[in-house]
């Protein structure tokens, strides 16, 4: 079926979070929200129907993953992306944060060191600072306009530190991001290789937070981390989820893909009694959305296509101090303001109260983040052609 996604739908009094939070957050009540990663798209019409099928079976008691639910995942990473992956691989959690946070709990002690790539999704700094662990930077570089990673900092992260006594670093793991949030690269196959081979060296795991790999602009592919080697495979955690991708963050429902038993076995016991299994409907999103949600997918992506392609030509042409950061993947743009030359407090004022658009402070991802934000696309275009108006309104007073 055909899809529109130009329709407006009011979601306000829906007890949304997008936009019944707005004056709490933003201050005002005529913010347009553009900041968490929630799509305004209603869903897949078989995910939707599924849902009221189950709805109608009036038992909601406690339910276990079944294995139409497993082999939904199983077939997704095969079909996607050629990975081969088994059944037992596989832990349910209700979300990807809560999983980090059981992932660098079962990999590590209180003192211990992890590894974050600034500036990146802020949830990952509770996850690492509430497991009693320390933050070790390994910033990404913009150069031309692109983000890259910076290998000779990394391997640099690994050497023992000097000081009166030599002590050995207690670097445990990364928490990679791919597609990276908030900048949107896609990491390439040598990238994903040449980090991956200096964090295991040095006897790190990676946990792959790969939430939006099925949010991809023309041209690119998601290569998974664990699907790289056998030795990639045994010293990960890959953290996949249709939330994003099919819009059902509200379900809760995320794979957690664990190769290594022993890996697996720590997660499950951390997991037990403290972060429960997804409910029973976010099973049946997922289940759903996986083995008939492509058709919706497919157009999804190229309205979003268009949207930054949209936003990229008015941008451009109407507000050059503000420059995009072509993303490869996400529907999240990182924008940067720094040319209109505000401190981070004046440009968040700025947006909220001249622009009035309510946006992701950049400075929220690290120090690196100064003088961004990161704006969703994932909306219909007059509401995206709205919020560019203003900004350009805005910055035109200035």
């Amino acid at each position: 079926m055909k899809y529109d996604f130009d329709e407006i739908c009011d979601r306000k009094k829906t007890d949304c979070y997008k936009w019944d939070l707005v004056q709490s957050i933003f201050g005002h009540e005529d913010i347009i929200p553009m900041w968490v990663a929630d799509m305004d798209f209603p869903v897949a019409e078989p995910i939707v129907n599924a849902l009221k099928k189950r709805a109608e079976h009036p038992f909601y008691g406690y339910t276990q993953p079944g294995k139409d639910v497993i082999n939904a995942v199983v077939d997704r990473m095969w079909r996607k992306f050629k990975w081969k992956i088994e059944p037992e691989w596989i832990v349910f959690t209700p979300g990807v944060v809560p999983a980090l946070h059981i992932a660098i709990r079962s990999l590590t002690h209180p003192g211990d060191e992890i590894i974050l790539q600034e500036p990146v999704y802020h949830p990952f700094f509770p996850a690492v600072k509430g497991s009693g662990c320390q933050i070790v930077n390994n910033g990404l570089k913009l150069v031309n306009g692109r983000y890259e990673m910076d290998f000779e900092d990394l391997e640099r992260k690994f050497k023992p530190k000097t000081g009166r006594l030599r002590n050995p670093g207690r670097i445990k793991a990364i928490v990679f991001c791919n597609p990276h949030n908030p900048v949107g690269r896609l990491w390439t196959r040598e990238e994903i290789v040449r980090m991956g081979e200096i964090v295991i060296e040095n006897g790190g795991t990676v946990i792959s937070d790969e939430i939006h790999c099925e949010i991809l602009f023309k041209g690119h592919k998601h290569i998974p981390f664990a699907s790289i080697s056998k030795e990639f495979e045994q010293n990960s955690i890959v953290c996949m989820s249709p939330s994003k991708t099919f819009n059902l963050a509200g379900l809760e429902v995320s794979s957690i893909i664990i190769p290594n038993k022993k890996l697996r076995d720590n997660f499950i016991n951390i997991q037990s009694g403290i972060v429960p299994n997804p409910n029973l409907f976010g099973y049946t999103g997922l289940e759903t959305a996986y083995n008939l949600g492509d058709e919706w997918l497919e157009q999804v992506l190229d309205y979003l296509q268009d949207n930054l392609n949209f936003l990229q030509d008015y941008i451009t042409q109407k507000i050059p101090d503000i420059k995009v950061i072509q993303p490869q993947g996400t529907y999240l743009i990182w924008l940067d303001c720094r040319d209109l030359g505000m401190d981070k407090m004046a440009l968040r004022s700025f947006m909220r109260n001249k622009a009035k658009v309510g946006l992701e402070d950049g400075f929220i991802f690290g120090e690196a983040g100064k003088g961004f934000v990161r704006m969703n696309i994932a909306c219909p275009r007059s509401i995206l052609g709205e919020a560019l108006k203003r900004i350009e309104l805005a910055v035109n007073r200035l």
